[in-house]
């Protein structure tokens, strides 16, 4: 008779070490595509590589040896999105306590998701999102997870080479001193799009493992600070309200019917209350913000994928990286979005740099933002290409092992992709906003929330622990924030009107 398949339970800790030792010996049962023995394939079992019988297993085939920073580094402009130009506009929509209480709810749900990623996946040993969904839900749930994957960071990349596309012309435009757009070539958005994408983004996407993108993305994160620094600075230089304000407040009286000081006086009423901030606010426009917010510290696609090359892997170690990327992108979105508002306060726009033309079109410290705002977005789009590629590959080659040709192939396919819709598809906003309301509640609630409740077996924490009930509910709020996305989306469309407030 055949003994029954035996499989480990692991917690991983530096080096890929046993922490905890095995758990009971379990049987596999029919239909039950969680417990696994080490019969099965090398591709779905990749977390777990053994050389020889003598080592014990690793958390992945390789040494790690991304350091602690360049995984911060990575981890943070993953999290870091075009959103940022459309935090002031929500503000602007809640006002300073509620925007605050929305901004650090968020962040605290995130680093929970994550947490809830890494418990599971030190349970199991297992690097990739994708993983996961297969250990939890068998192949429905790989490929759910790299489906969700797949078009929420195609339509994150969408949206980041919109913004080279629509801002470019309009740098080289400043830069020429050109009061108009010309017809040439370097003036076209098309052009220039394909342009930095194979002189740019193609050379980076095209690097085997995300550690070598650290120095880009610390550079790209600089830019952002430097975004920070000039909102700040200009607070305090651009007059409240814009001149423009100034005629259009005085042209609404007669001094045939009113005098001179009671004209002074209304305009100082009109001005005070254009002027001072909101601490409360509910309207019409609130409940869009809160989907804005809810997706702005999507990383976790990356969270694994960095996990893996990160050098002396545990997840301690990888928390407490998370935590401090969260925590750093937290204090930028919030004071981004306070001088960003407190400038402008009910006059700002959904795009932040769009508020500040009106004051000056040819500013030079705006023009130089505006550089650095493109080419964060740009060092951007390797980052969120890598997942993407590793889903494809999971779901078309998943028995082949890494080859230079594929990688190089998915990479040039995916930017030939995403270039013709963004240059083609004139909607292509409002399309991935329906599949960024739909994939990303997945990713960051749905399906870190399901898969944790599936992996970790009823013997270290039953049905009905508080963990797993605090994991249902999580996912539970997702579902709530998915339905409340897609309605707010579909009364758009119905009513005609347009409310984006920016986006990851």
């Amino acid at each position: 008779m055949e003994a029954p398949l035996q499989t480990e339970m692991v917690e991983l800790v530096p080096n890929g070490k046993h922490s905890e030792g095995l758990l009971p010996v379990t049987t596999p049962t029919a239909g039950n595509p969680r417990v696994e023995g080490p019969r099965r394939s090398c591709v779905e079992g990749e977390g777990f590589l053994q050389k020889n019988p003598s080592k014990e297993p690793h958390f992945t085939d390789f040494e790690g040896k991304t350091s602690f920073g360049m995984s911060v580094f990575n981890l943070s402009n993953a999290i870091m999105g075009s959103g940022i130009l459309g935090l002031a506009y929500a503000m602007a929509n809640t006002g300073i306590i509620l925007f605050l209480f929305l901004l650090t709810a968020v962040a605290l749900l995130s680093s929970y998701s994550i947490h809830l990623l890494l418990k599971s996946s030190g349970i199991v040993g297992i690097r990739a999102y994708e993983q996961l969904g297969y250990r939890a839900f068998g192949t429905p749930g790989k490929l759910a997870a790299a489906l969700a994957i797949t078009l929420q960071n195609i339509g994150a990349m969408s949206s980041y080479l919109y913004i080279i596309k629509s801002e470019l012309p309009l740098v080289i435009q400043t830069f020429l001193n050109l009061e108009e757009q010309t017809s040439d070539w370097y003036m076209n958005g098309n052009y220039l799009v394909i342009l930095v994408s194979v002189t740019v983004i193609l050379p980076l996407a095209l690097m085997r493992q995300l550690g070598y993108l650290g120095y880009s993305s610390g550079f790209s994160l600089s830019c952002m600070v430097f975004f920070l620094i000039a909102v700040i600075y200009k607070k305090f230089h651009v007059p409240c309200p814009l001149p423009v304000n100034f005629a259009n407040i005085t042209g609404n009286f007669s001094l045939v019917e009113v005098t001179k000081e009671e004209a002074q006086l209304r305009v100082e009423t009109e001005t005070t209350a254009l002027c001072t901030p909101s601490y409360f606010t509910l309207n019409s426009q609130t409940a869009y913000t809160i989907p804005i917010m809810a997706f702005a510290f999507v990383c976790h696609p990356e969270v694994l994928p960095i996990y893996t090359e990160l050098k002396d892997p545990s997840k301690r170690k990888m928390q407490h990286i998370s935590n401090l990327s969260i925590s750093v992108m937290y204090v930028m979105y919030f004071l981004a979005a306070l001088f960003g508002y407190l400038t402008f306060y009910d006059g700002v726009e959904s795009e932040l740099l769009h508020t500040y033309s009106k004051v000056d079109p040819f500013d030079v410290l705006i023009l130089c933002v505006r550089v650095a705002v493109l080419t964060a977005v740009t060092l951007t789009v390797p980052i969120v290409l890598f997942p993407v590629r590793r889903a494809i590959q999971q779901m078309l080659f998943k028995n082949q092992e890494f080859n230079w040709l594929r990688h190089t192939l998915i990479a040039i396919g995916l930017l030939t992709c995403i270039n013709l819709l963004v240059i083609f598809a004139p909607n292509i906003l409002g399309i991935f906003g329906v599949i960024g309301a739909t994939s990303a509640p997945c990713l960051i609630f749905i399906f870190p929330a399901i898969f944790y409740f599936r992996i970790i077996p009823t013997e270290r924490e039953p049905a009905k622990s508080t963990p797993k009930i605090l994991a249902l509910c999580f996912a539970v709020l997702g579902l709530l924030l998915m339905t409340m996305s897609l309605s707010f989306i579909i009364i758009d469309w119905v009513s005609g009107t347009s409310r984006h407030g920016g986006s990851h």
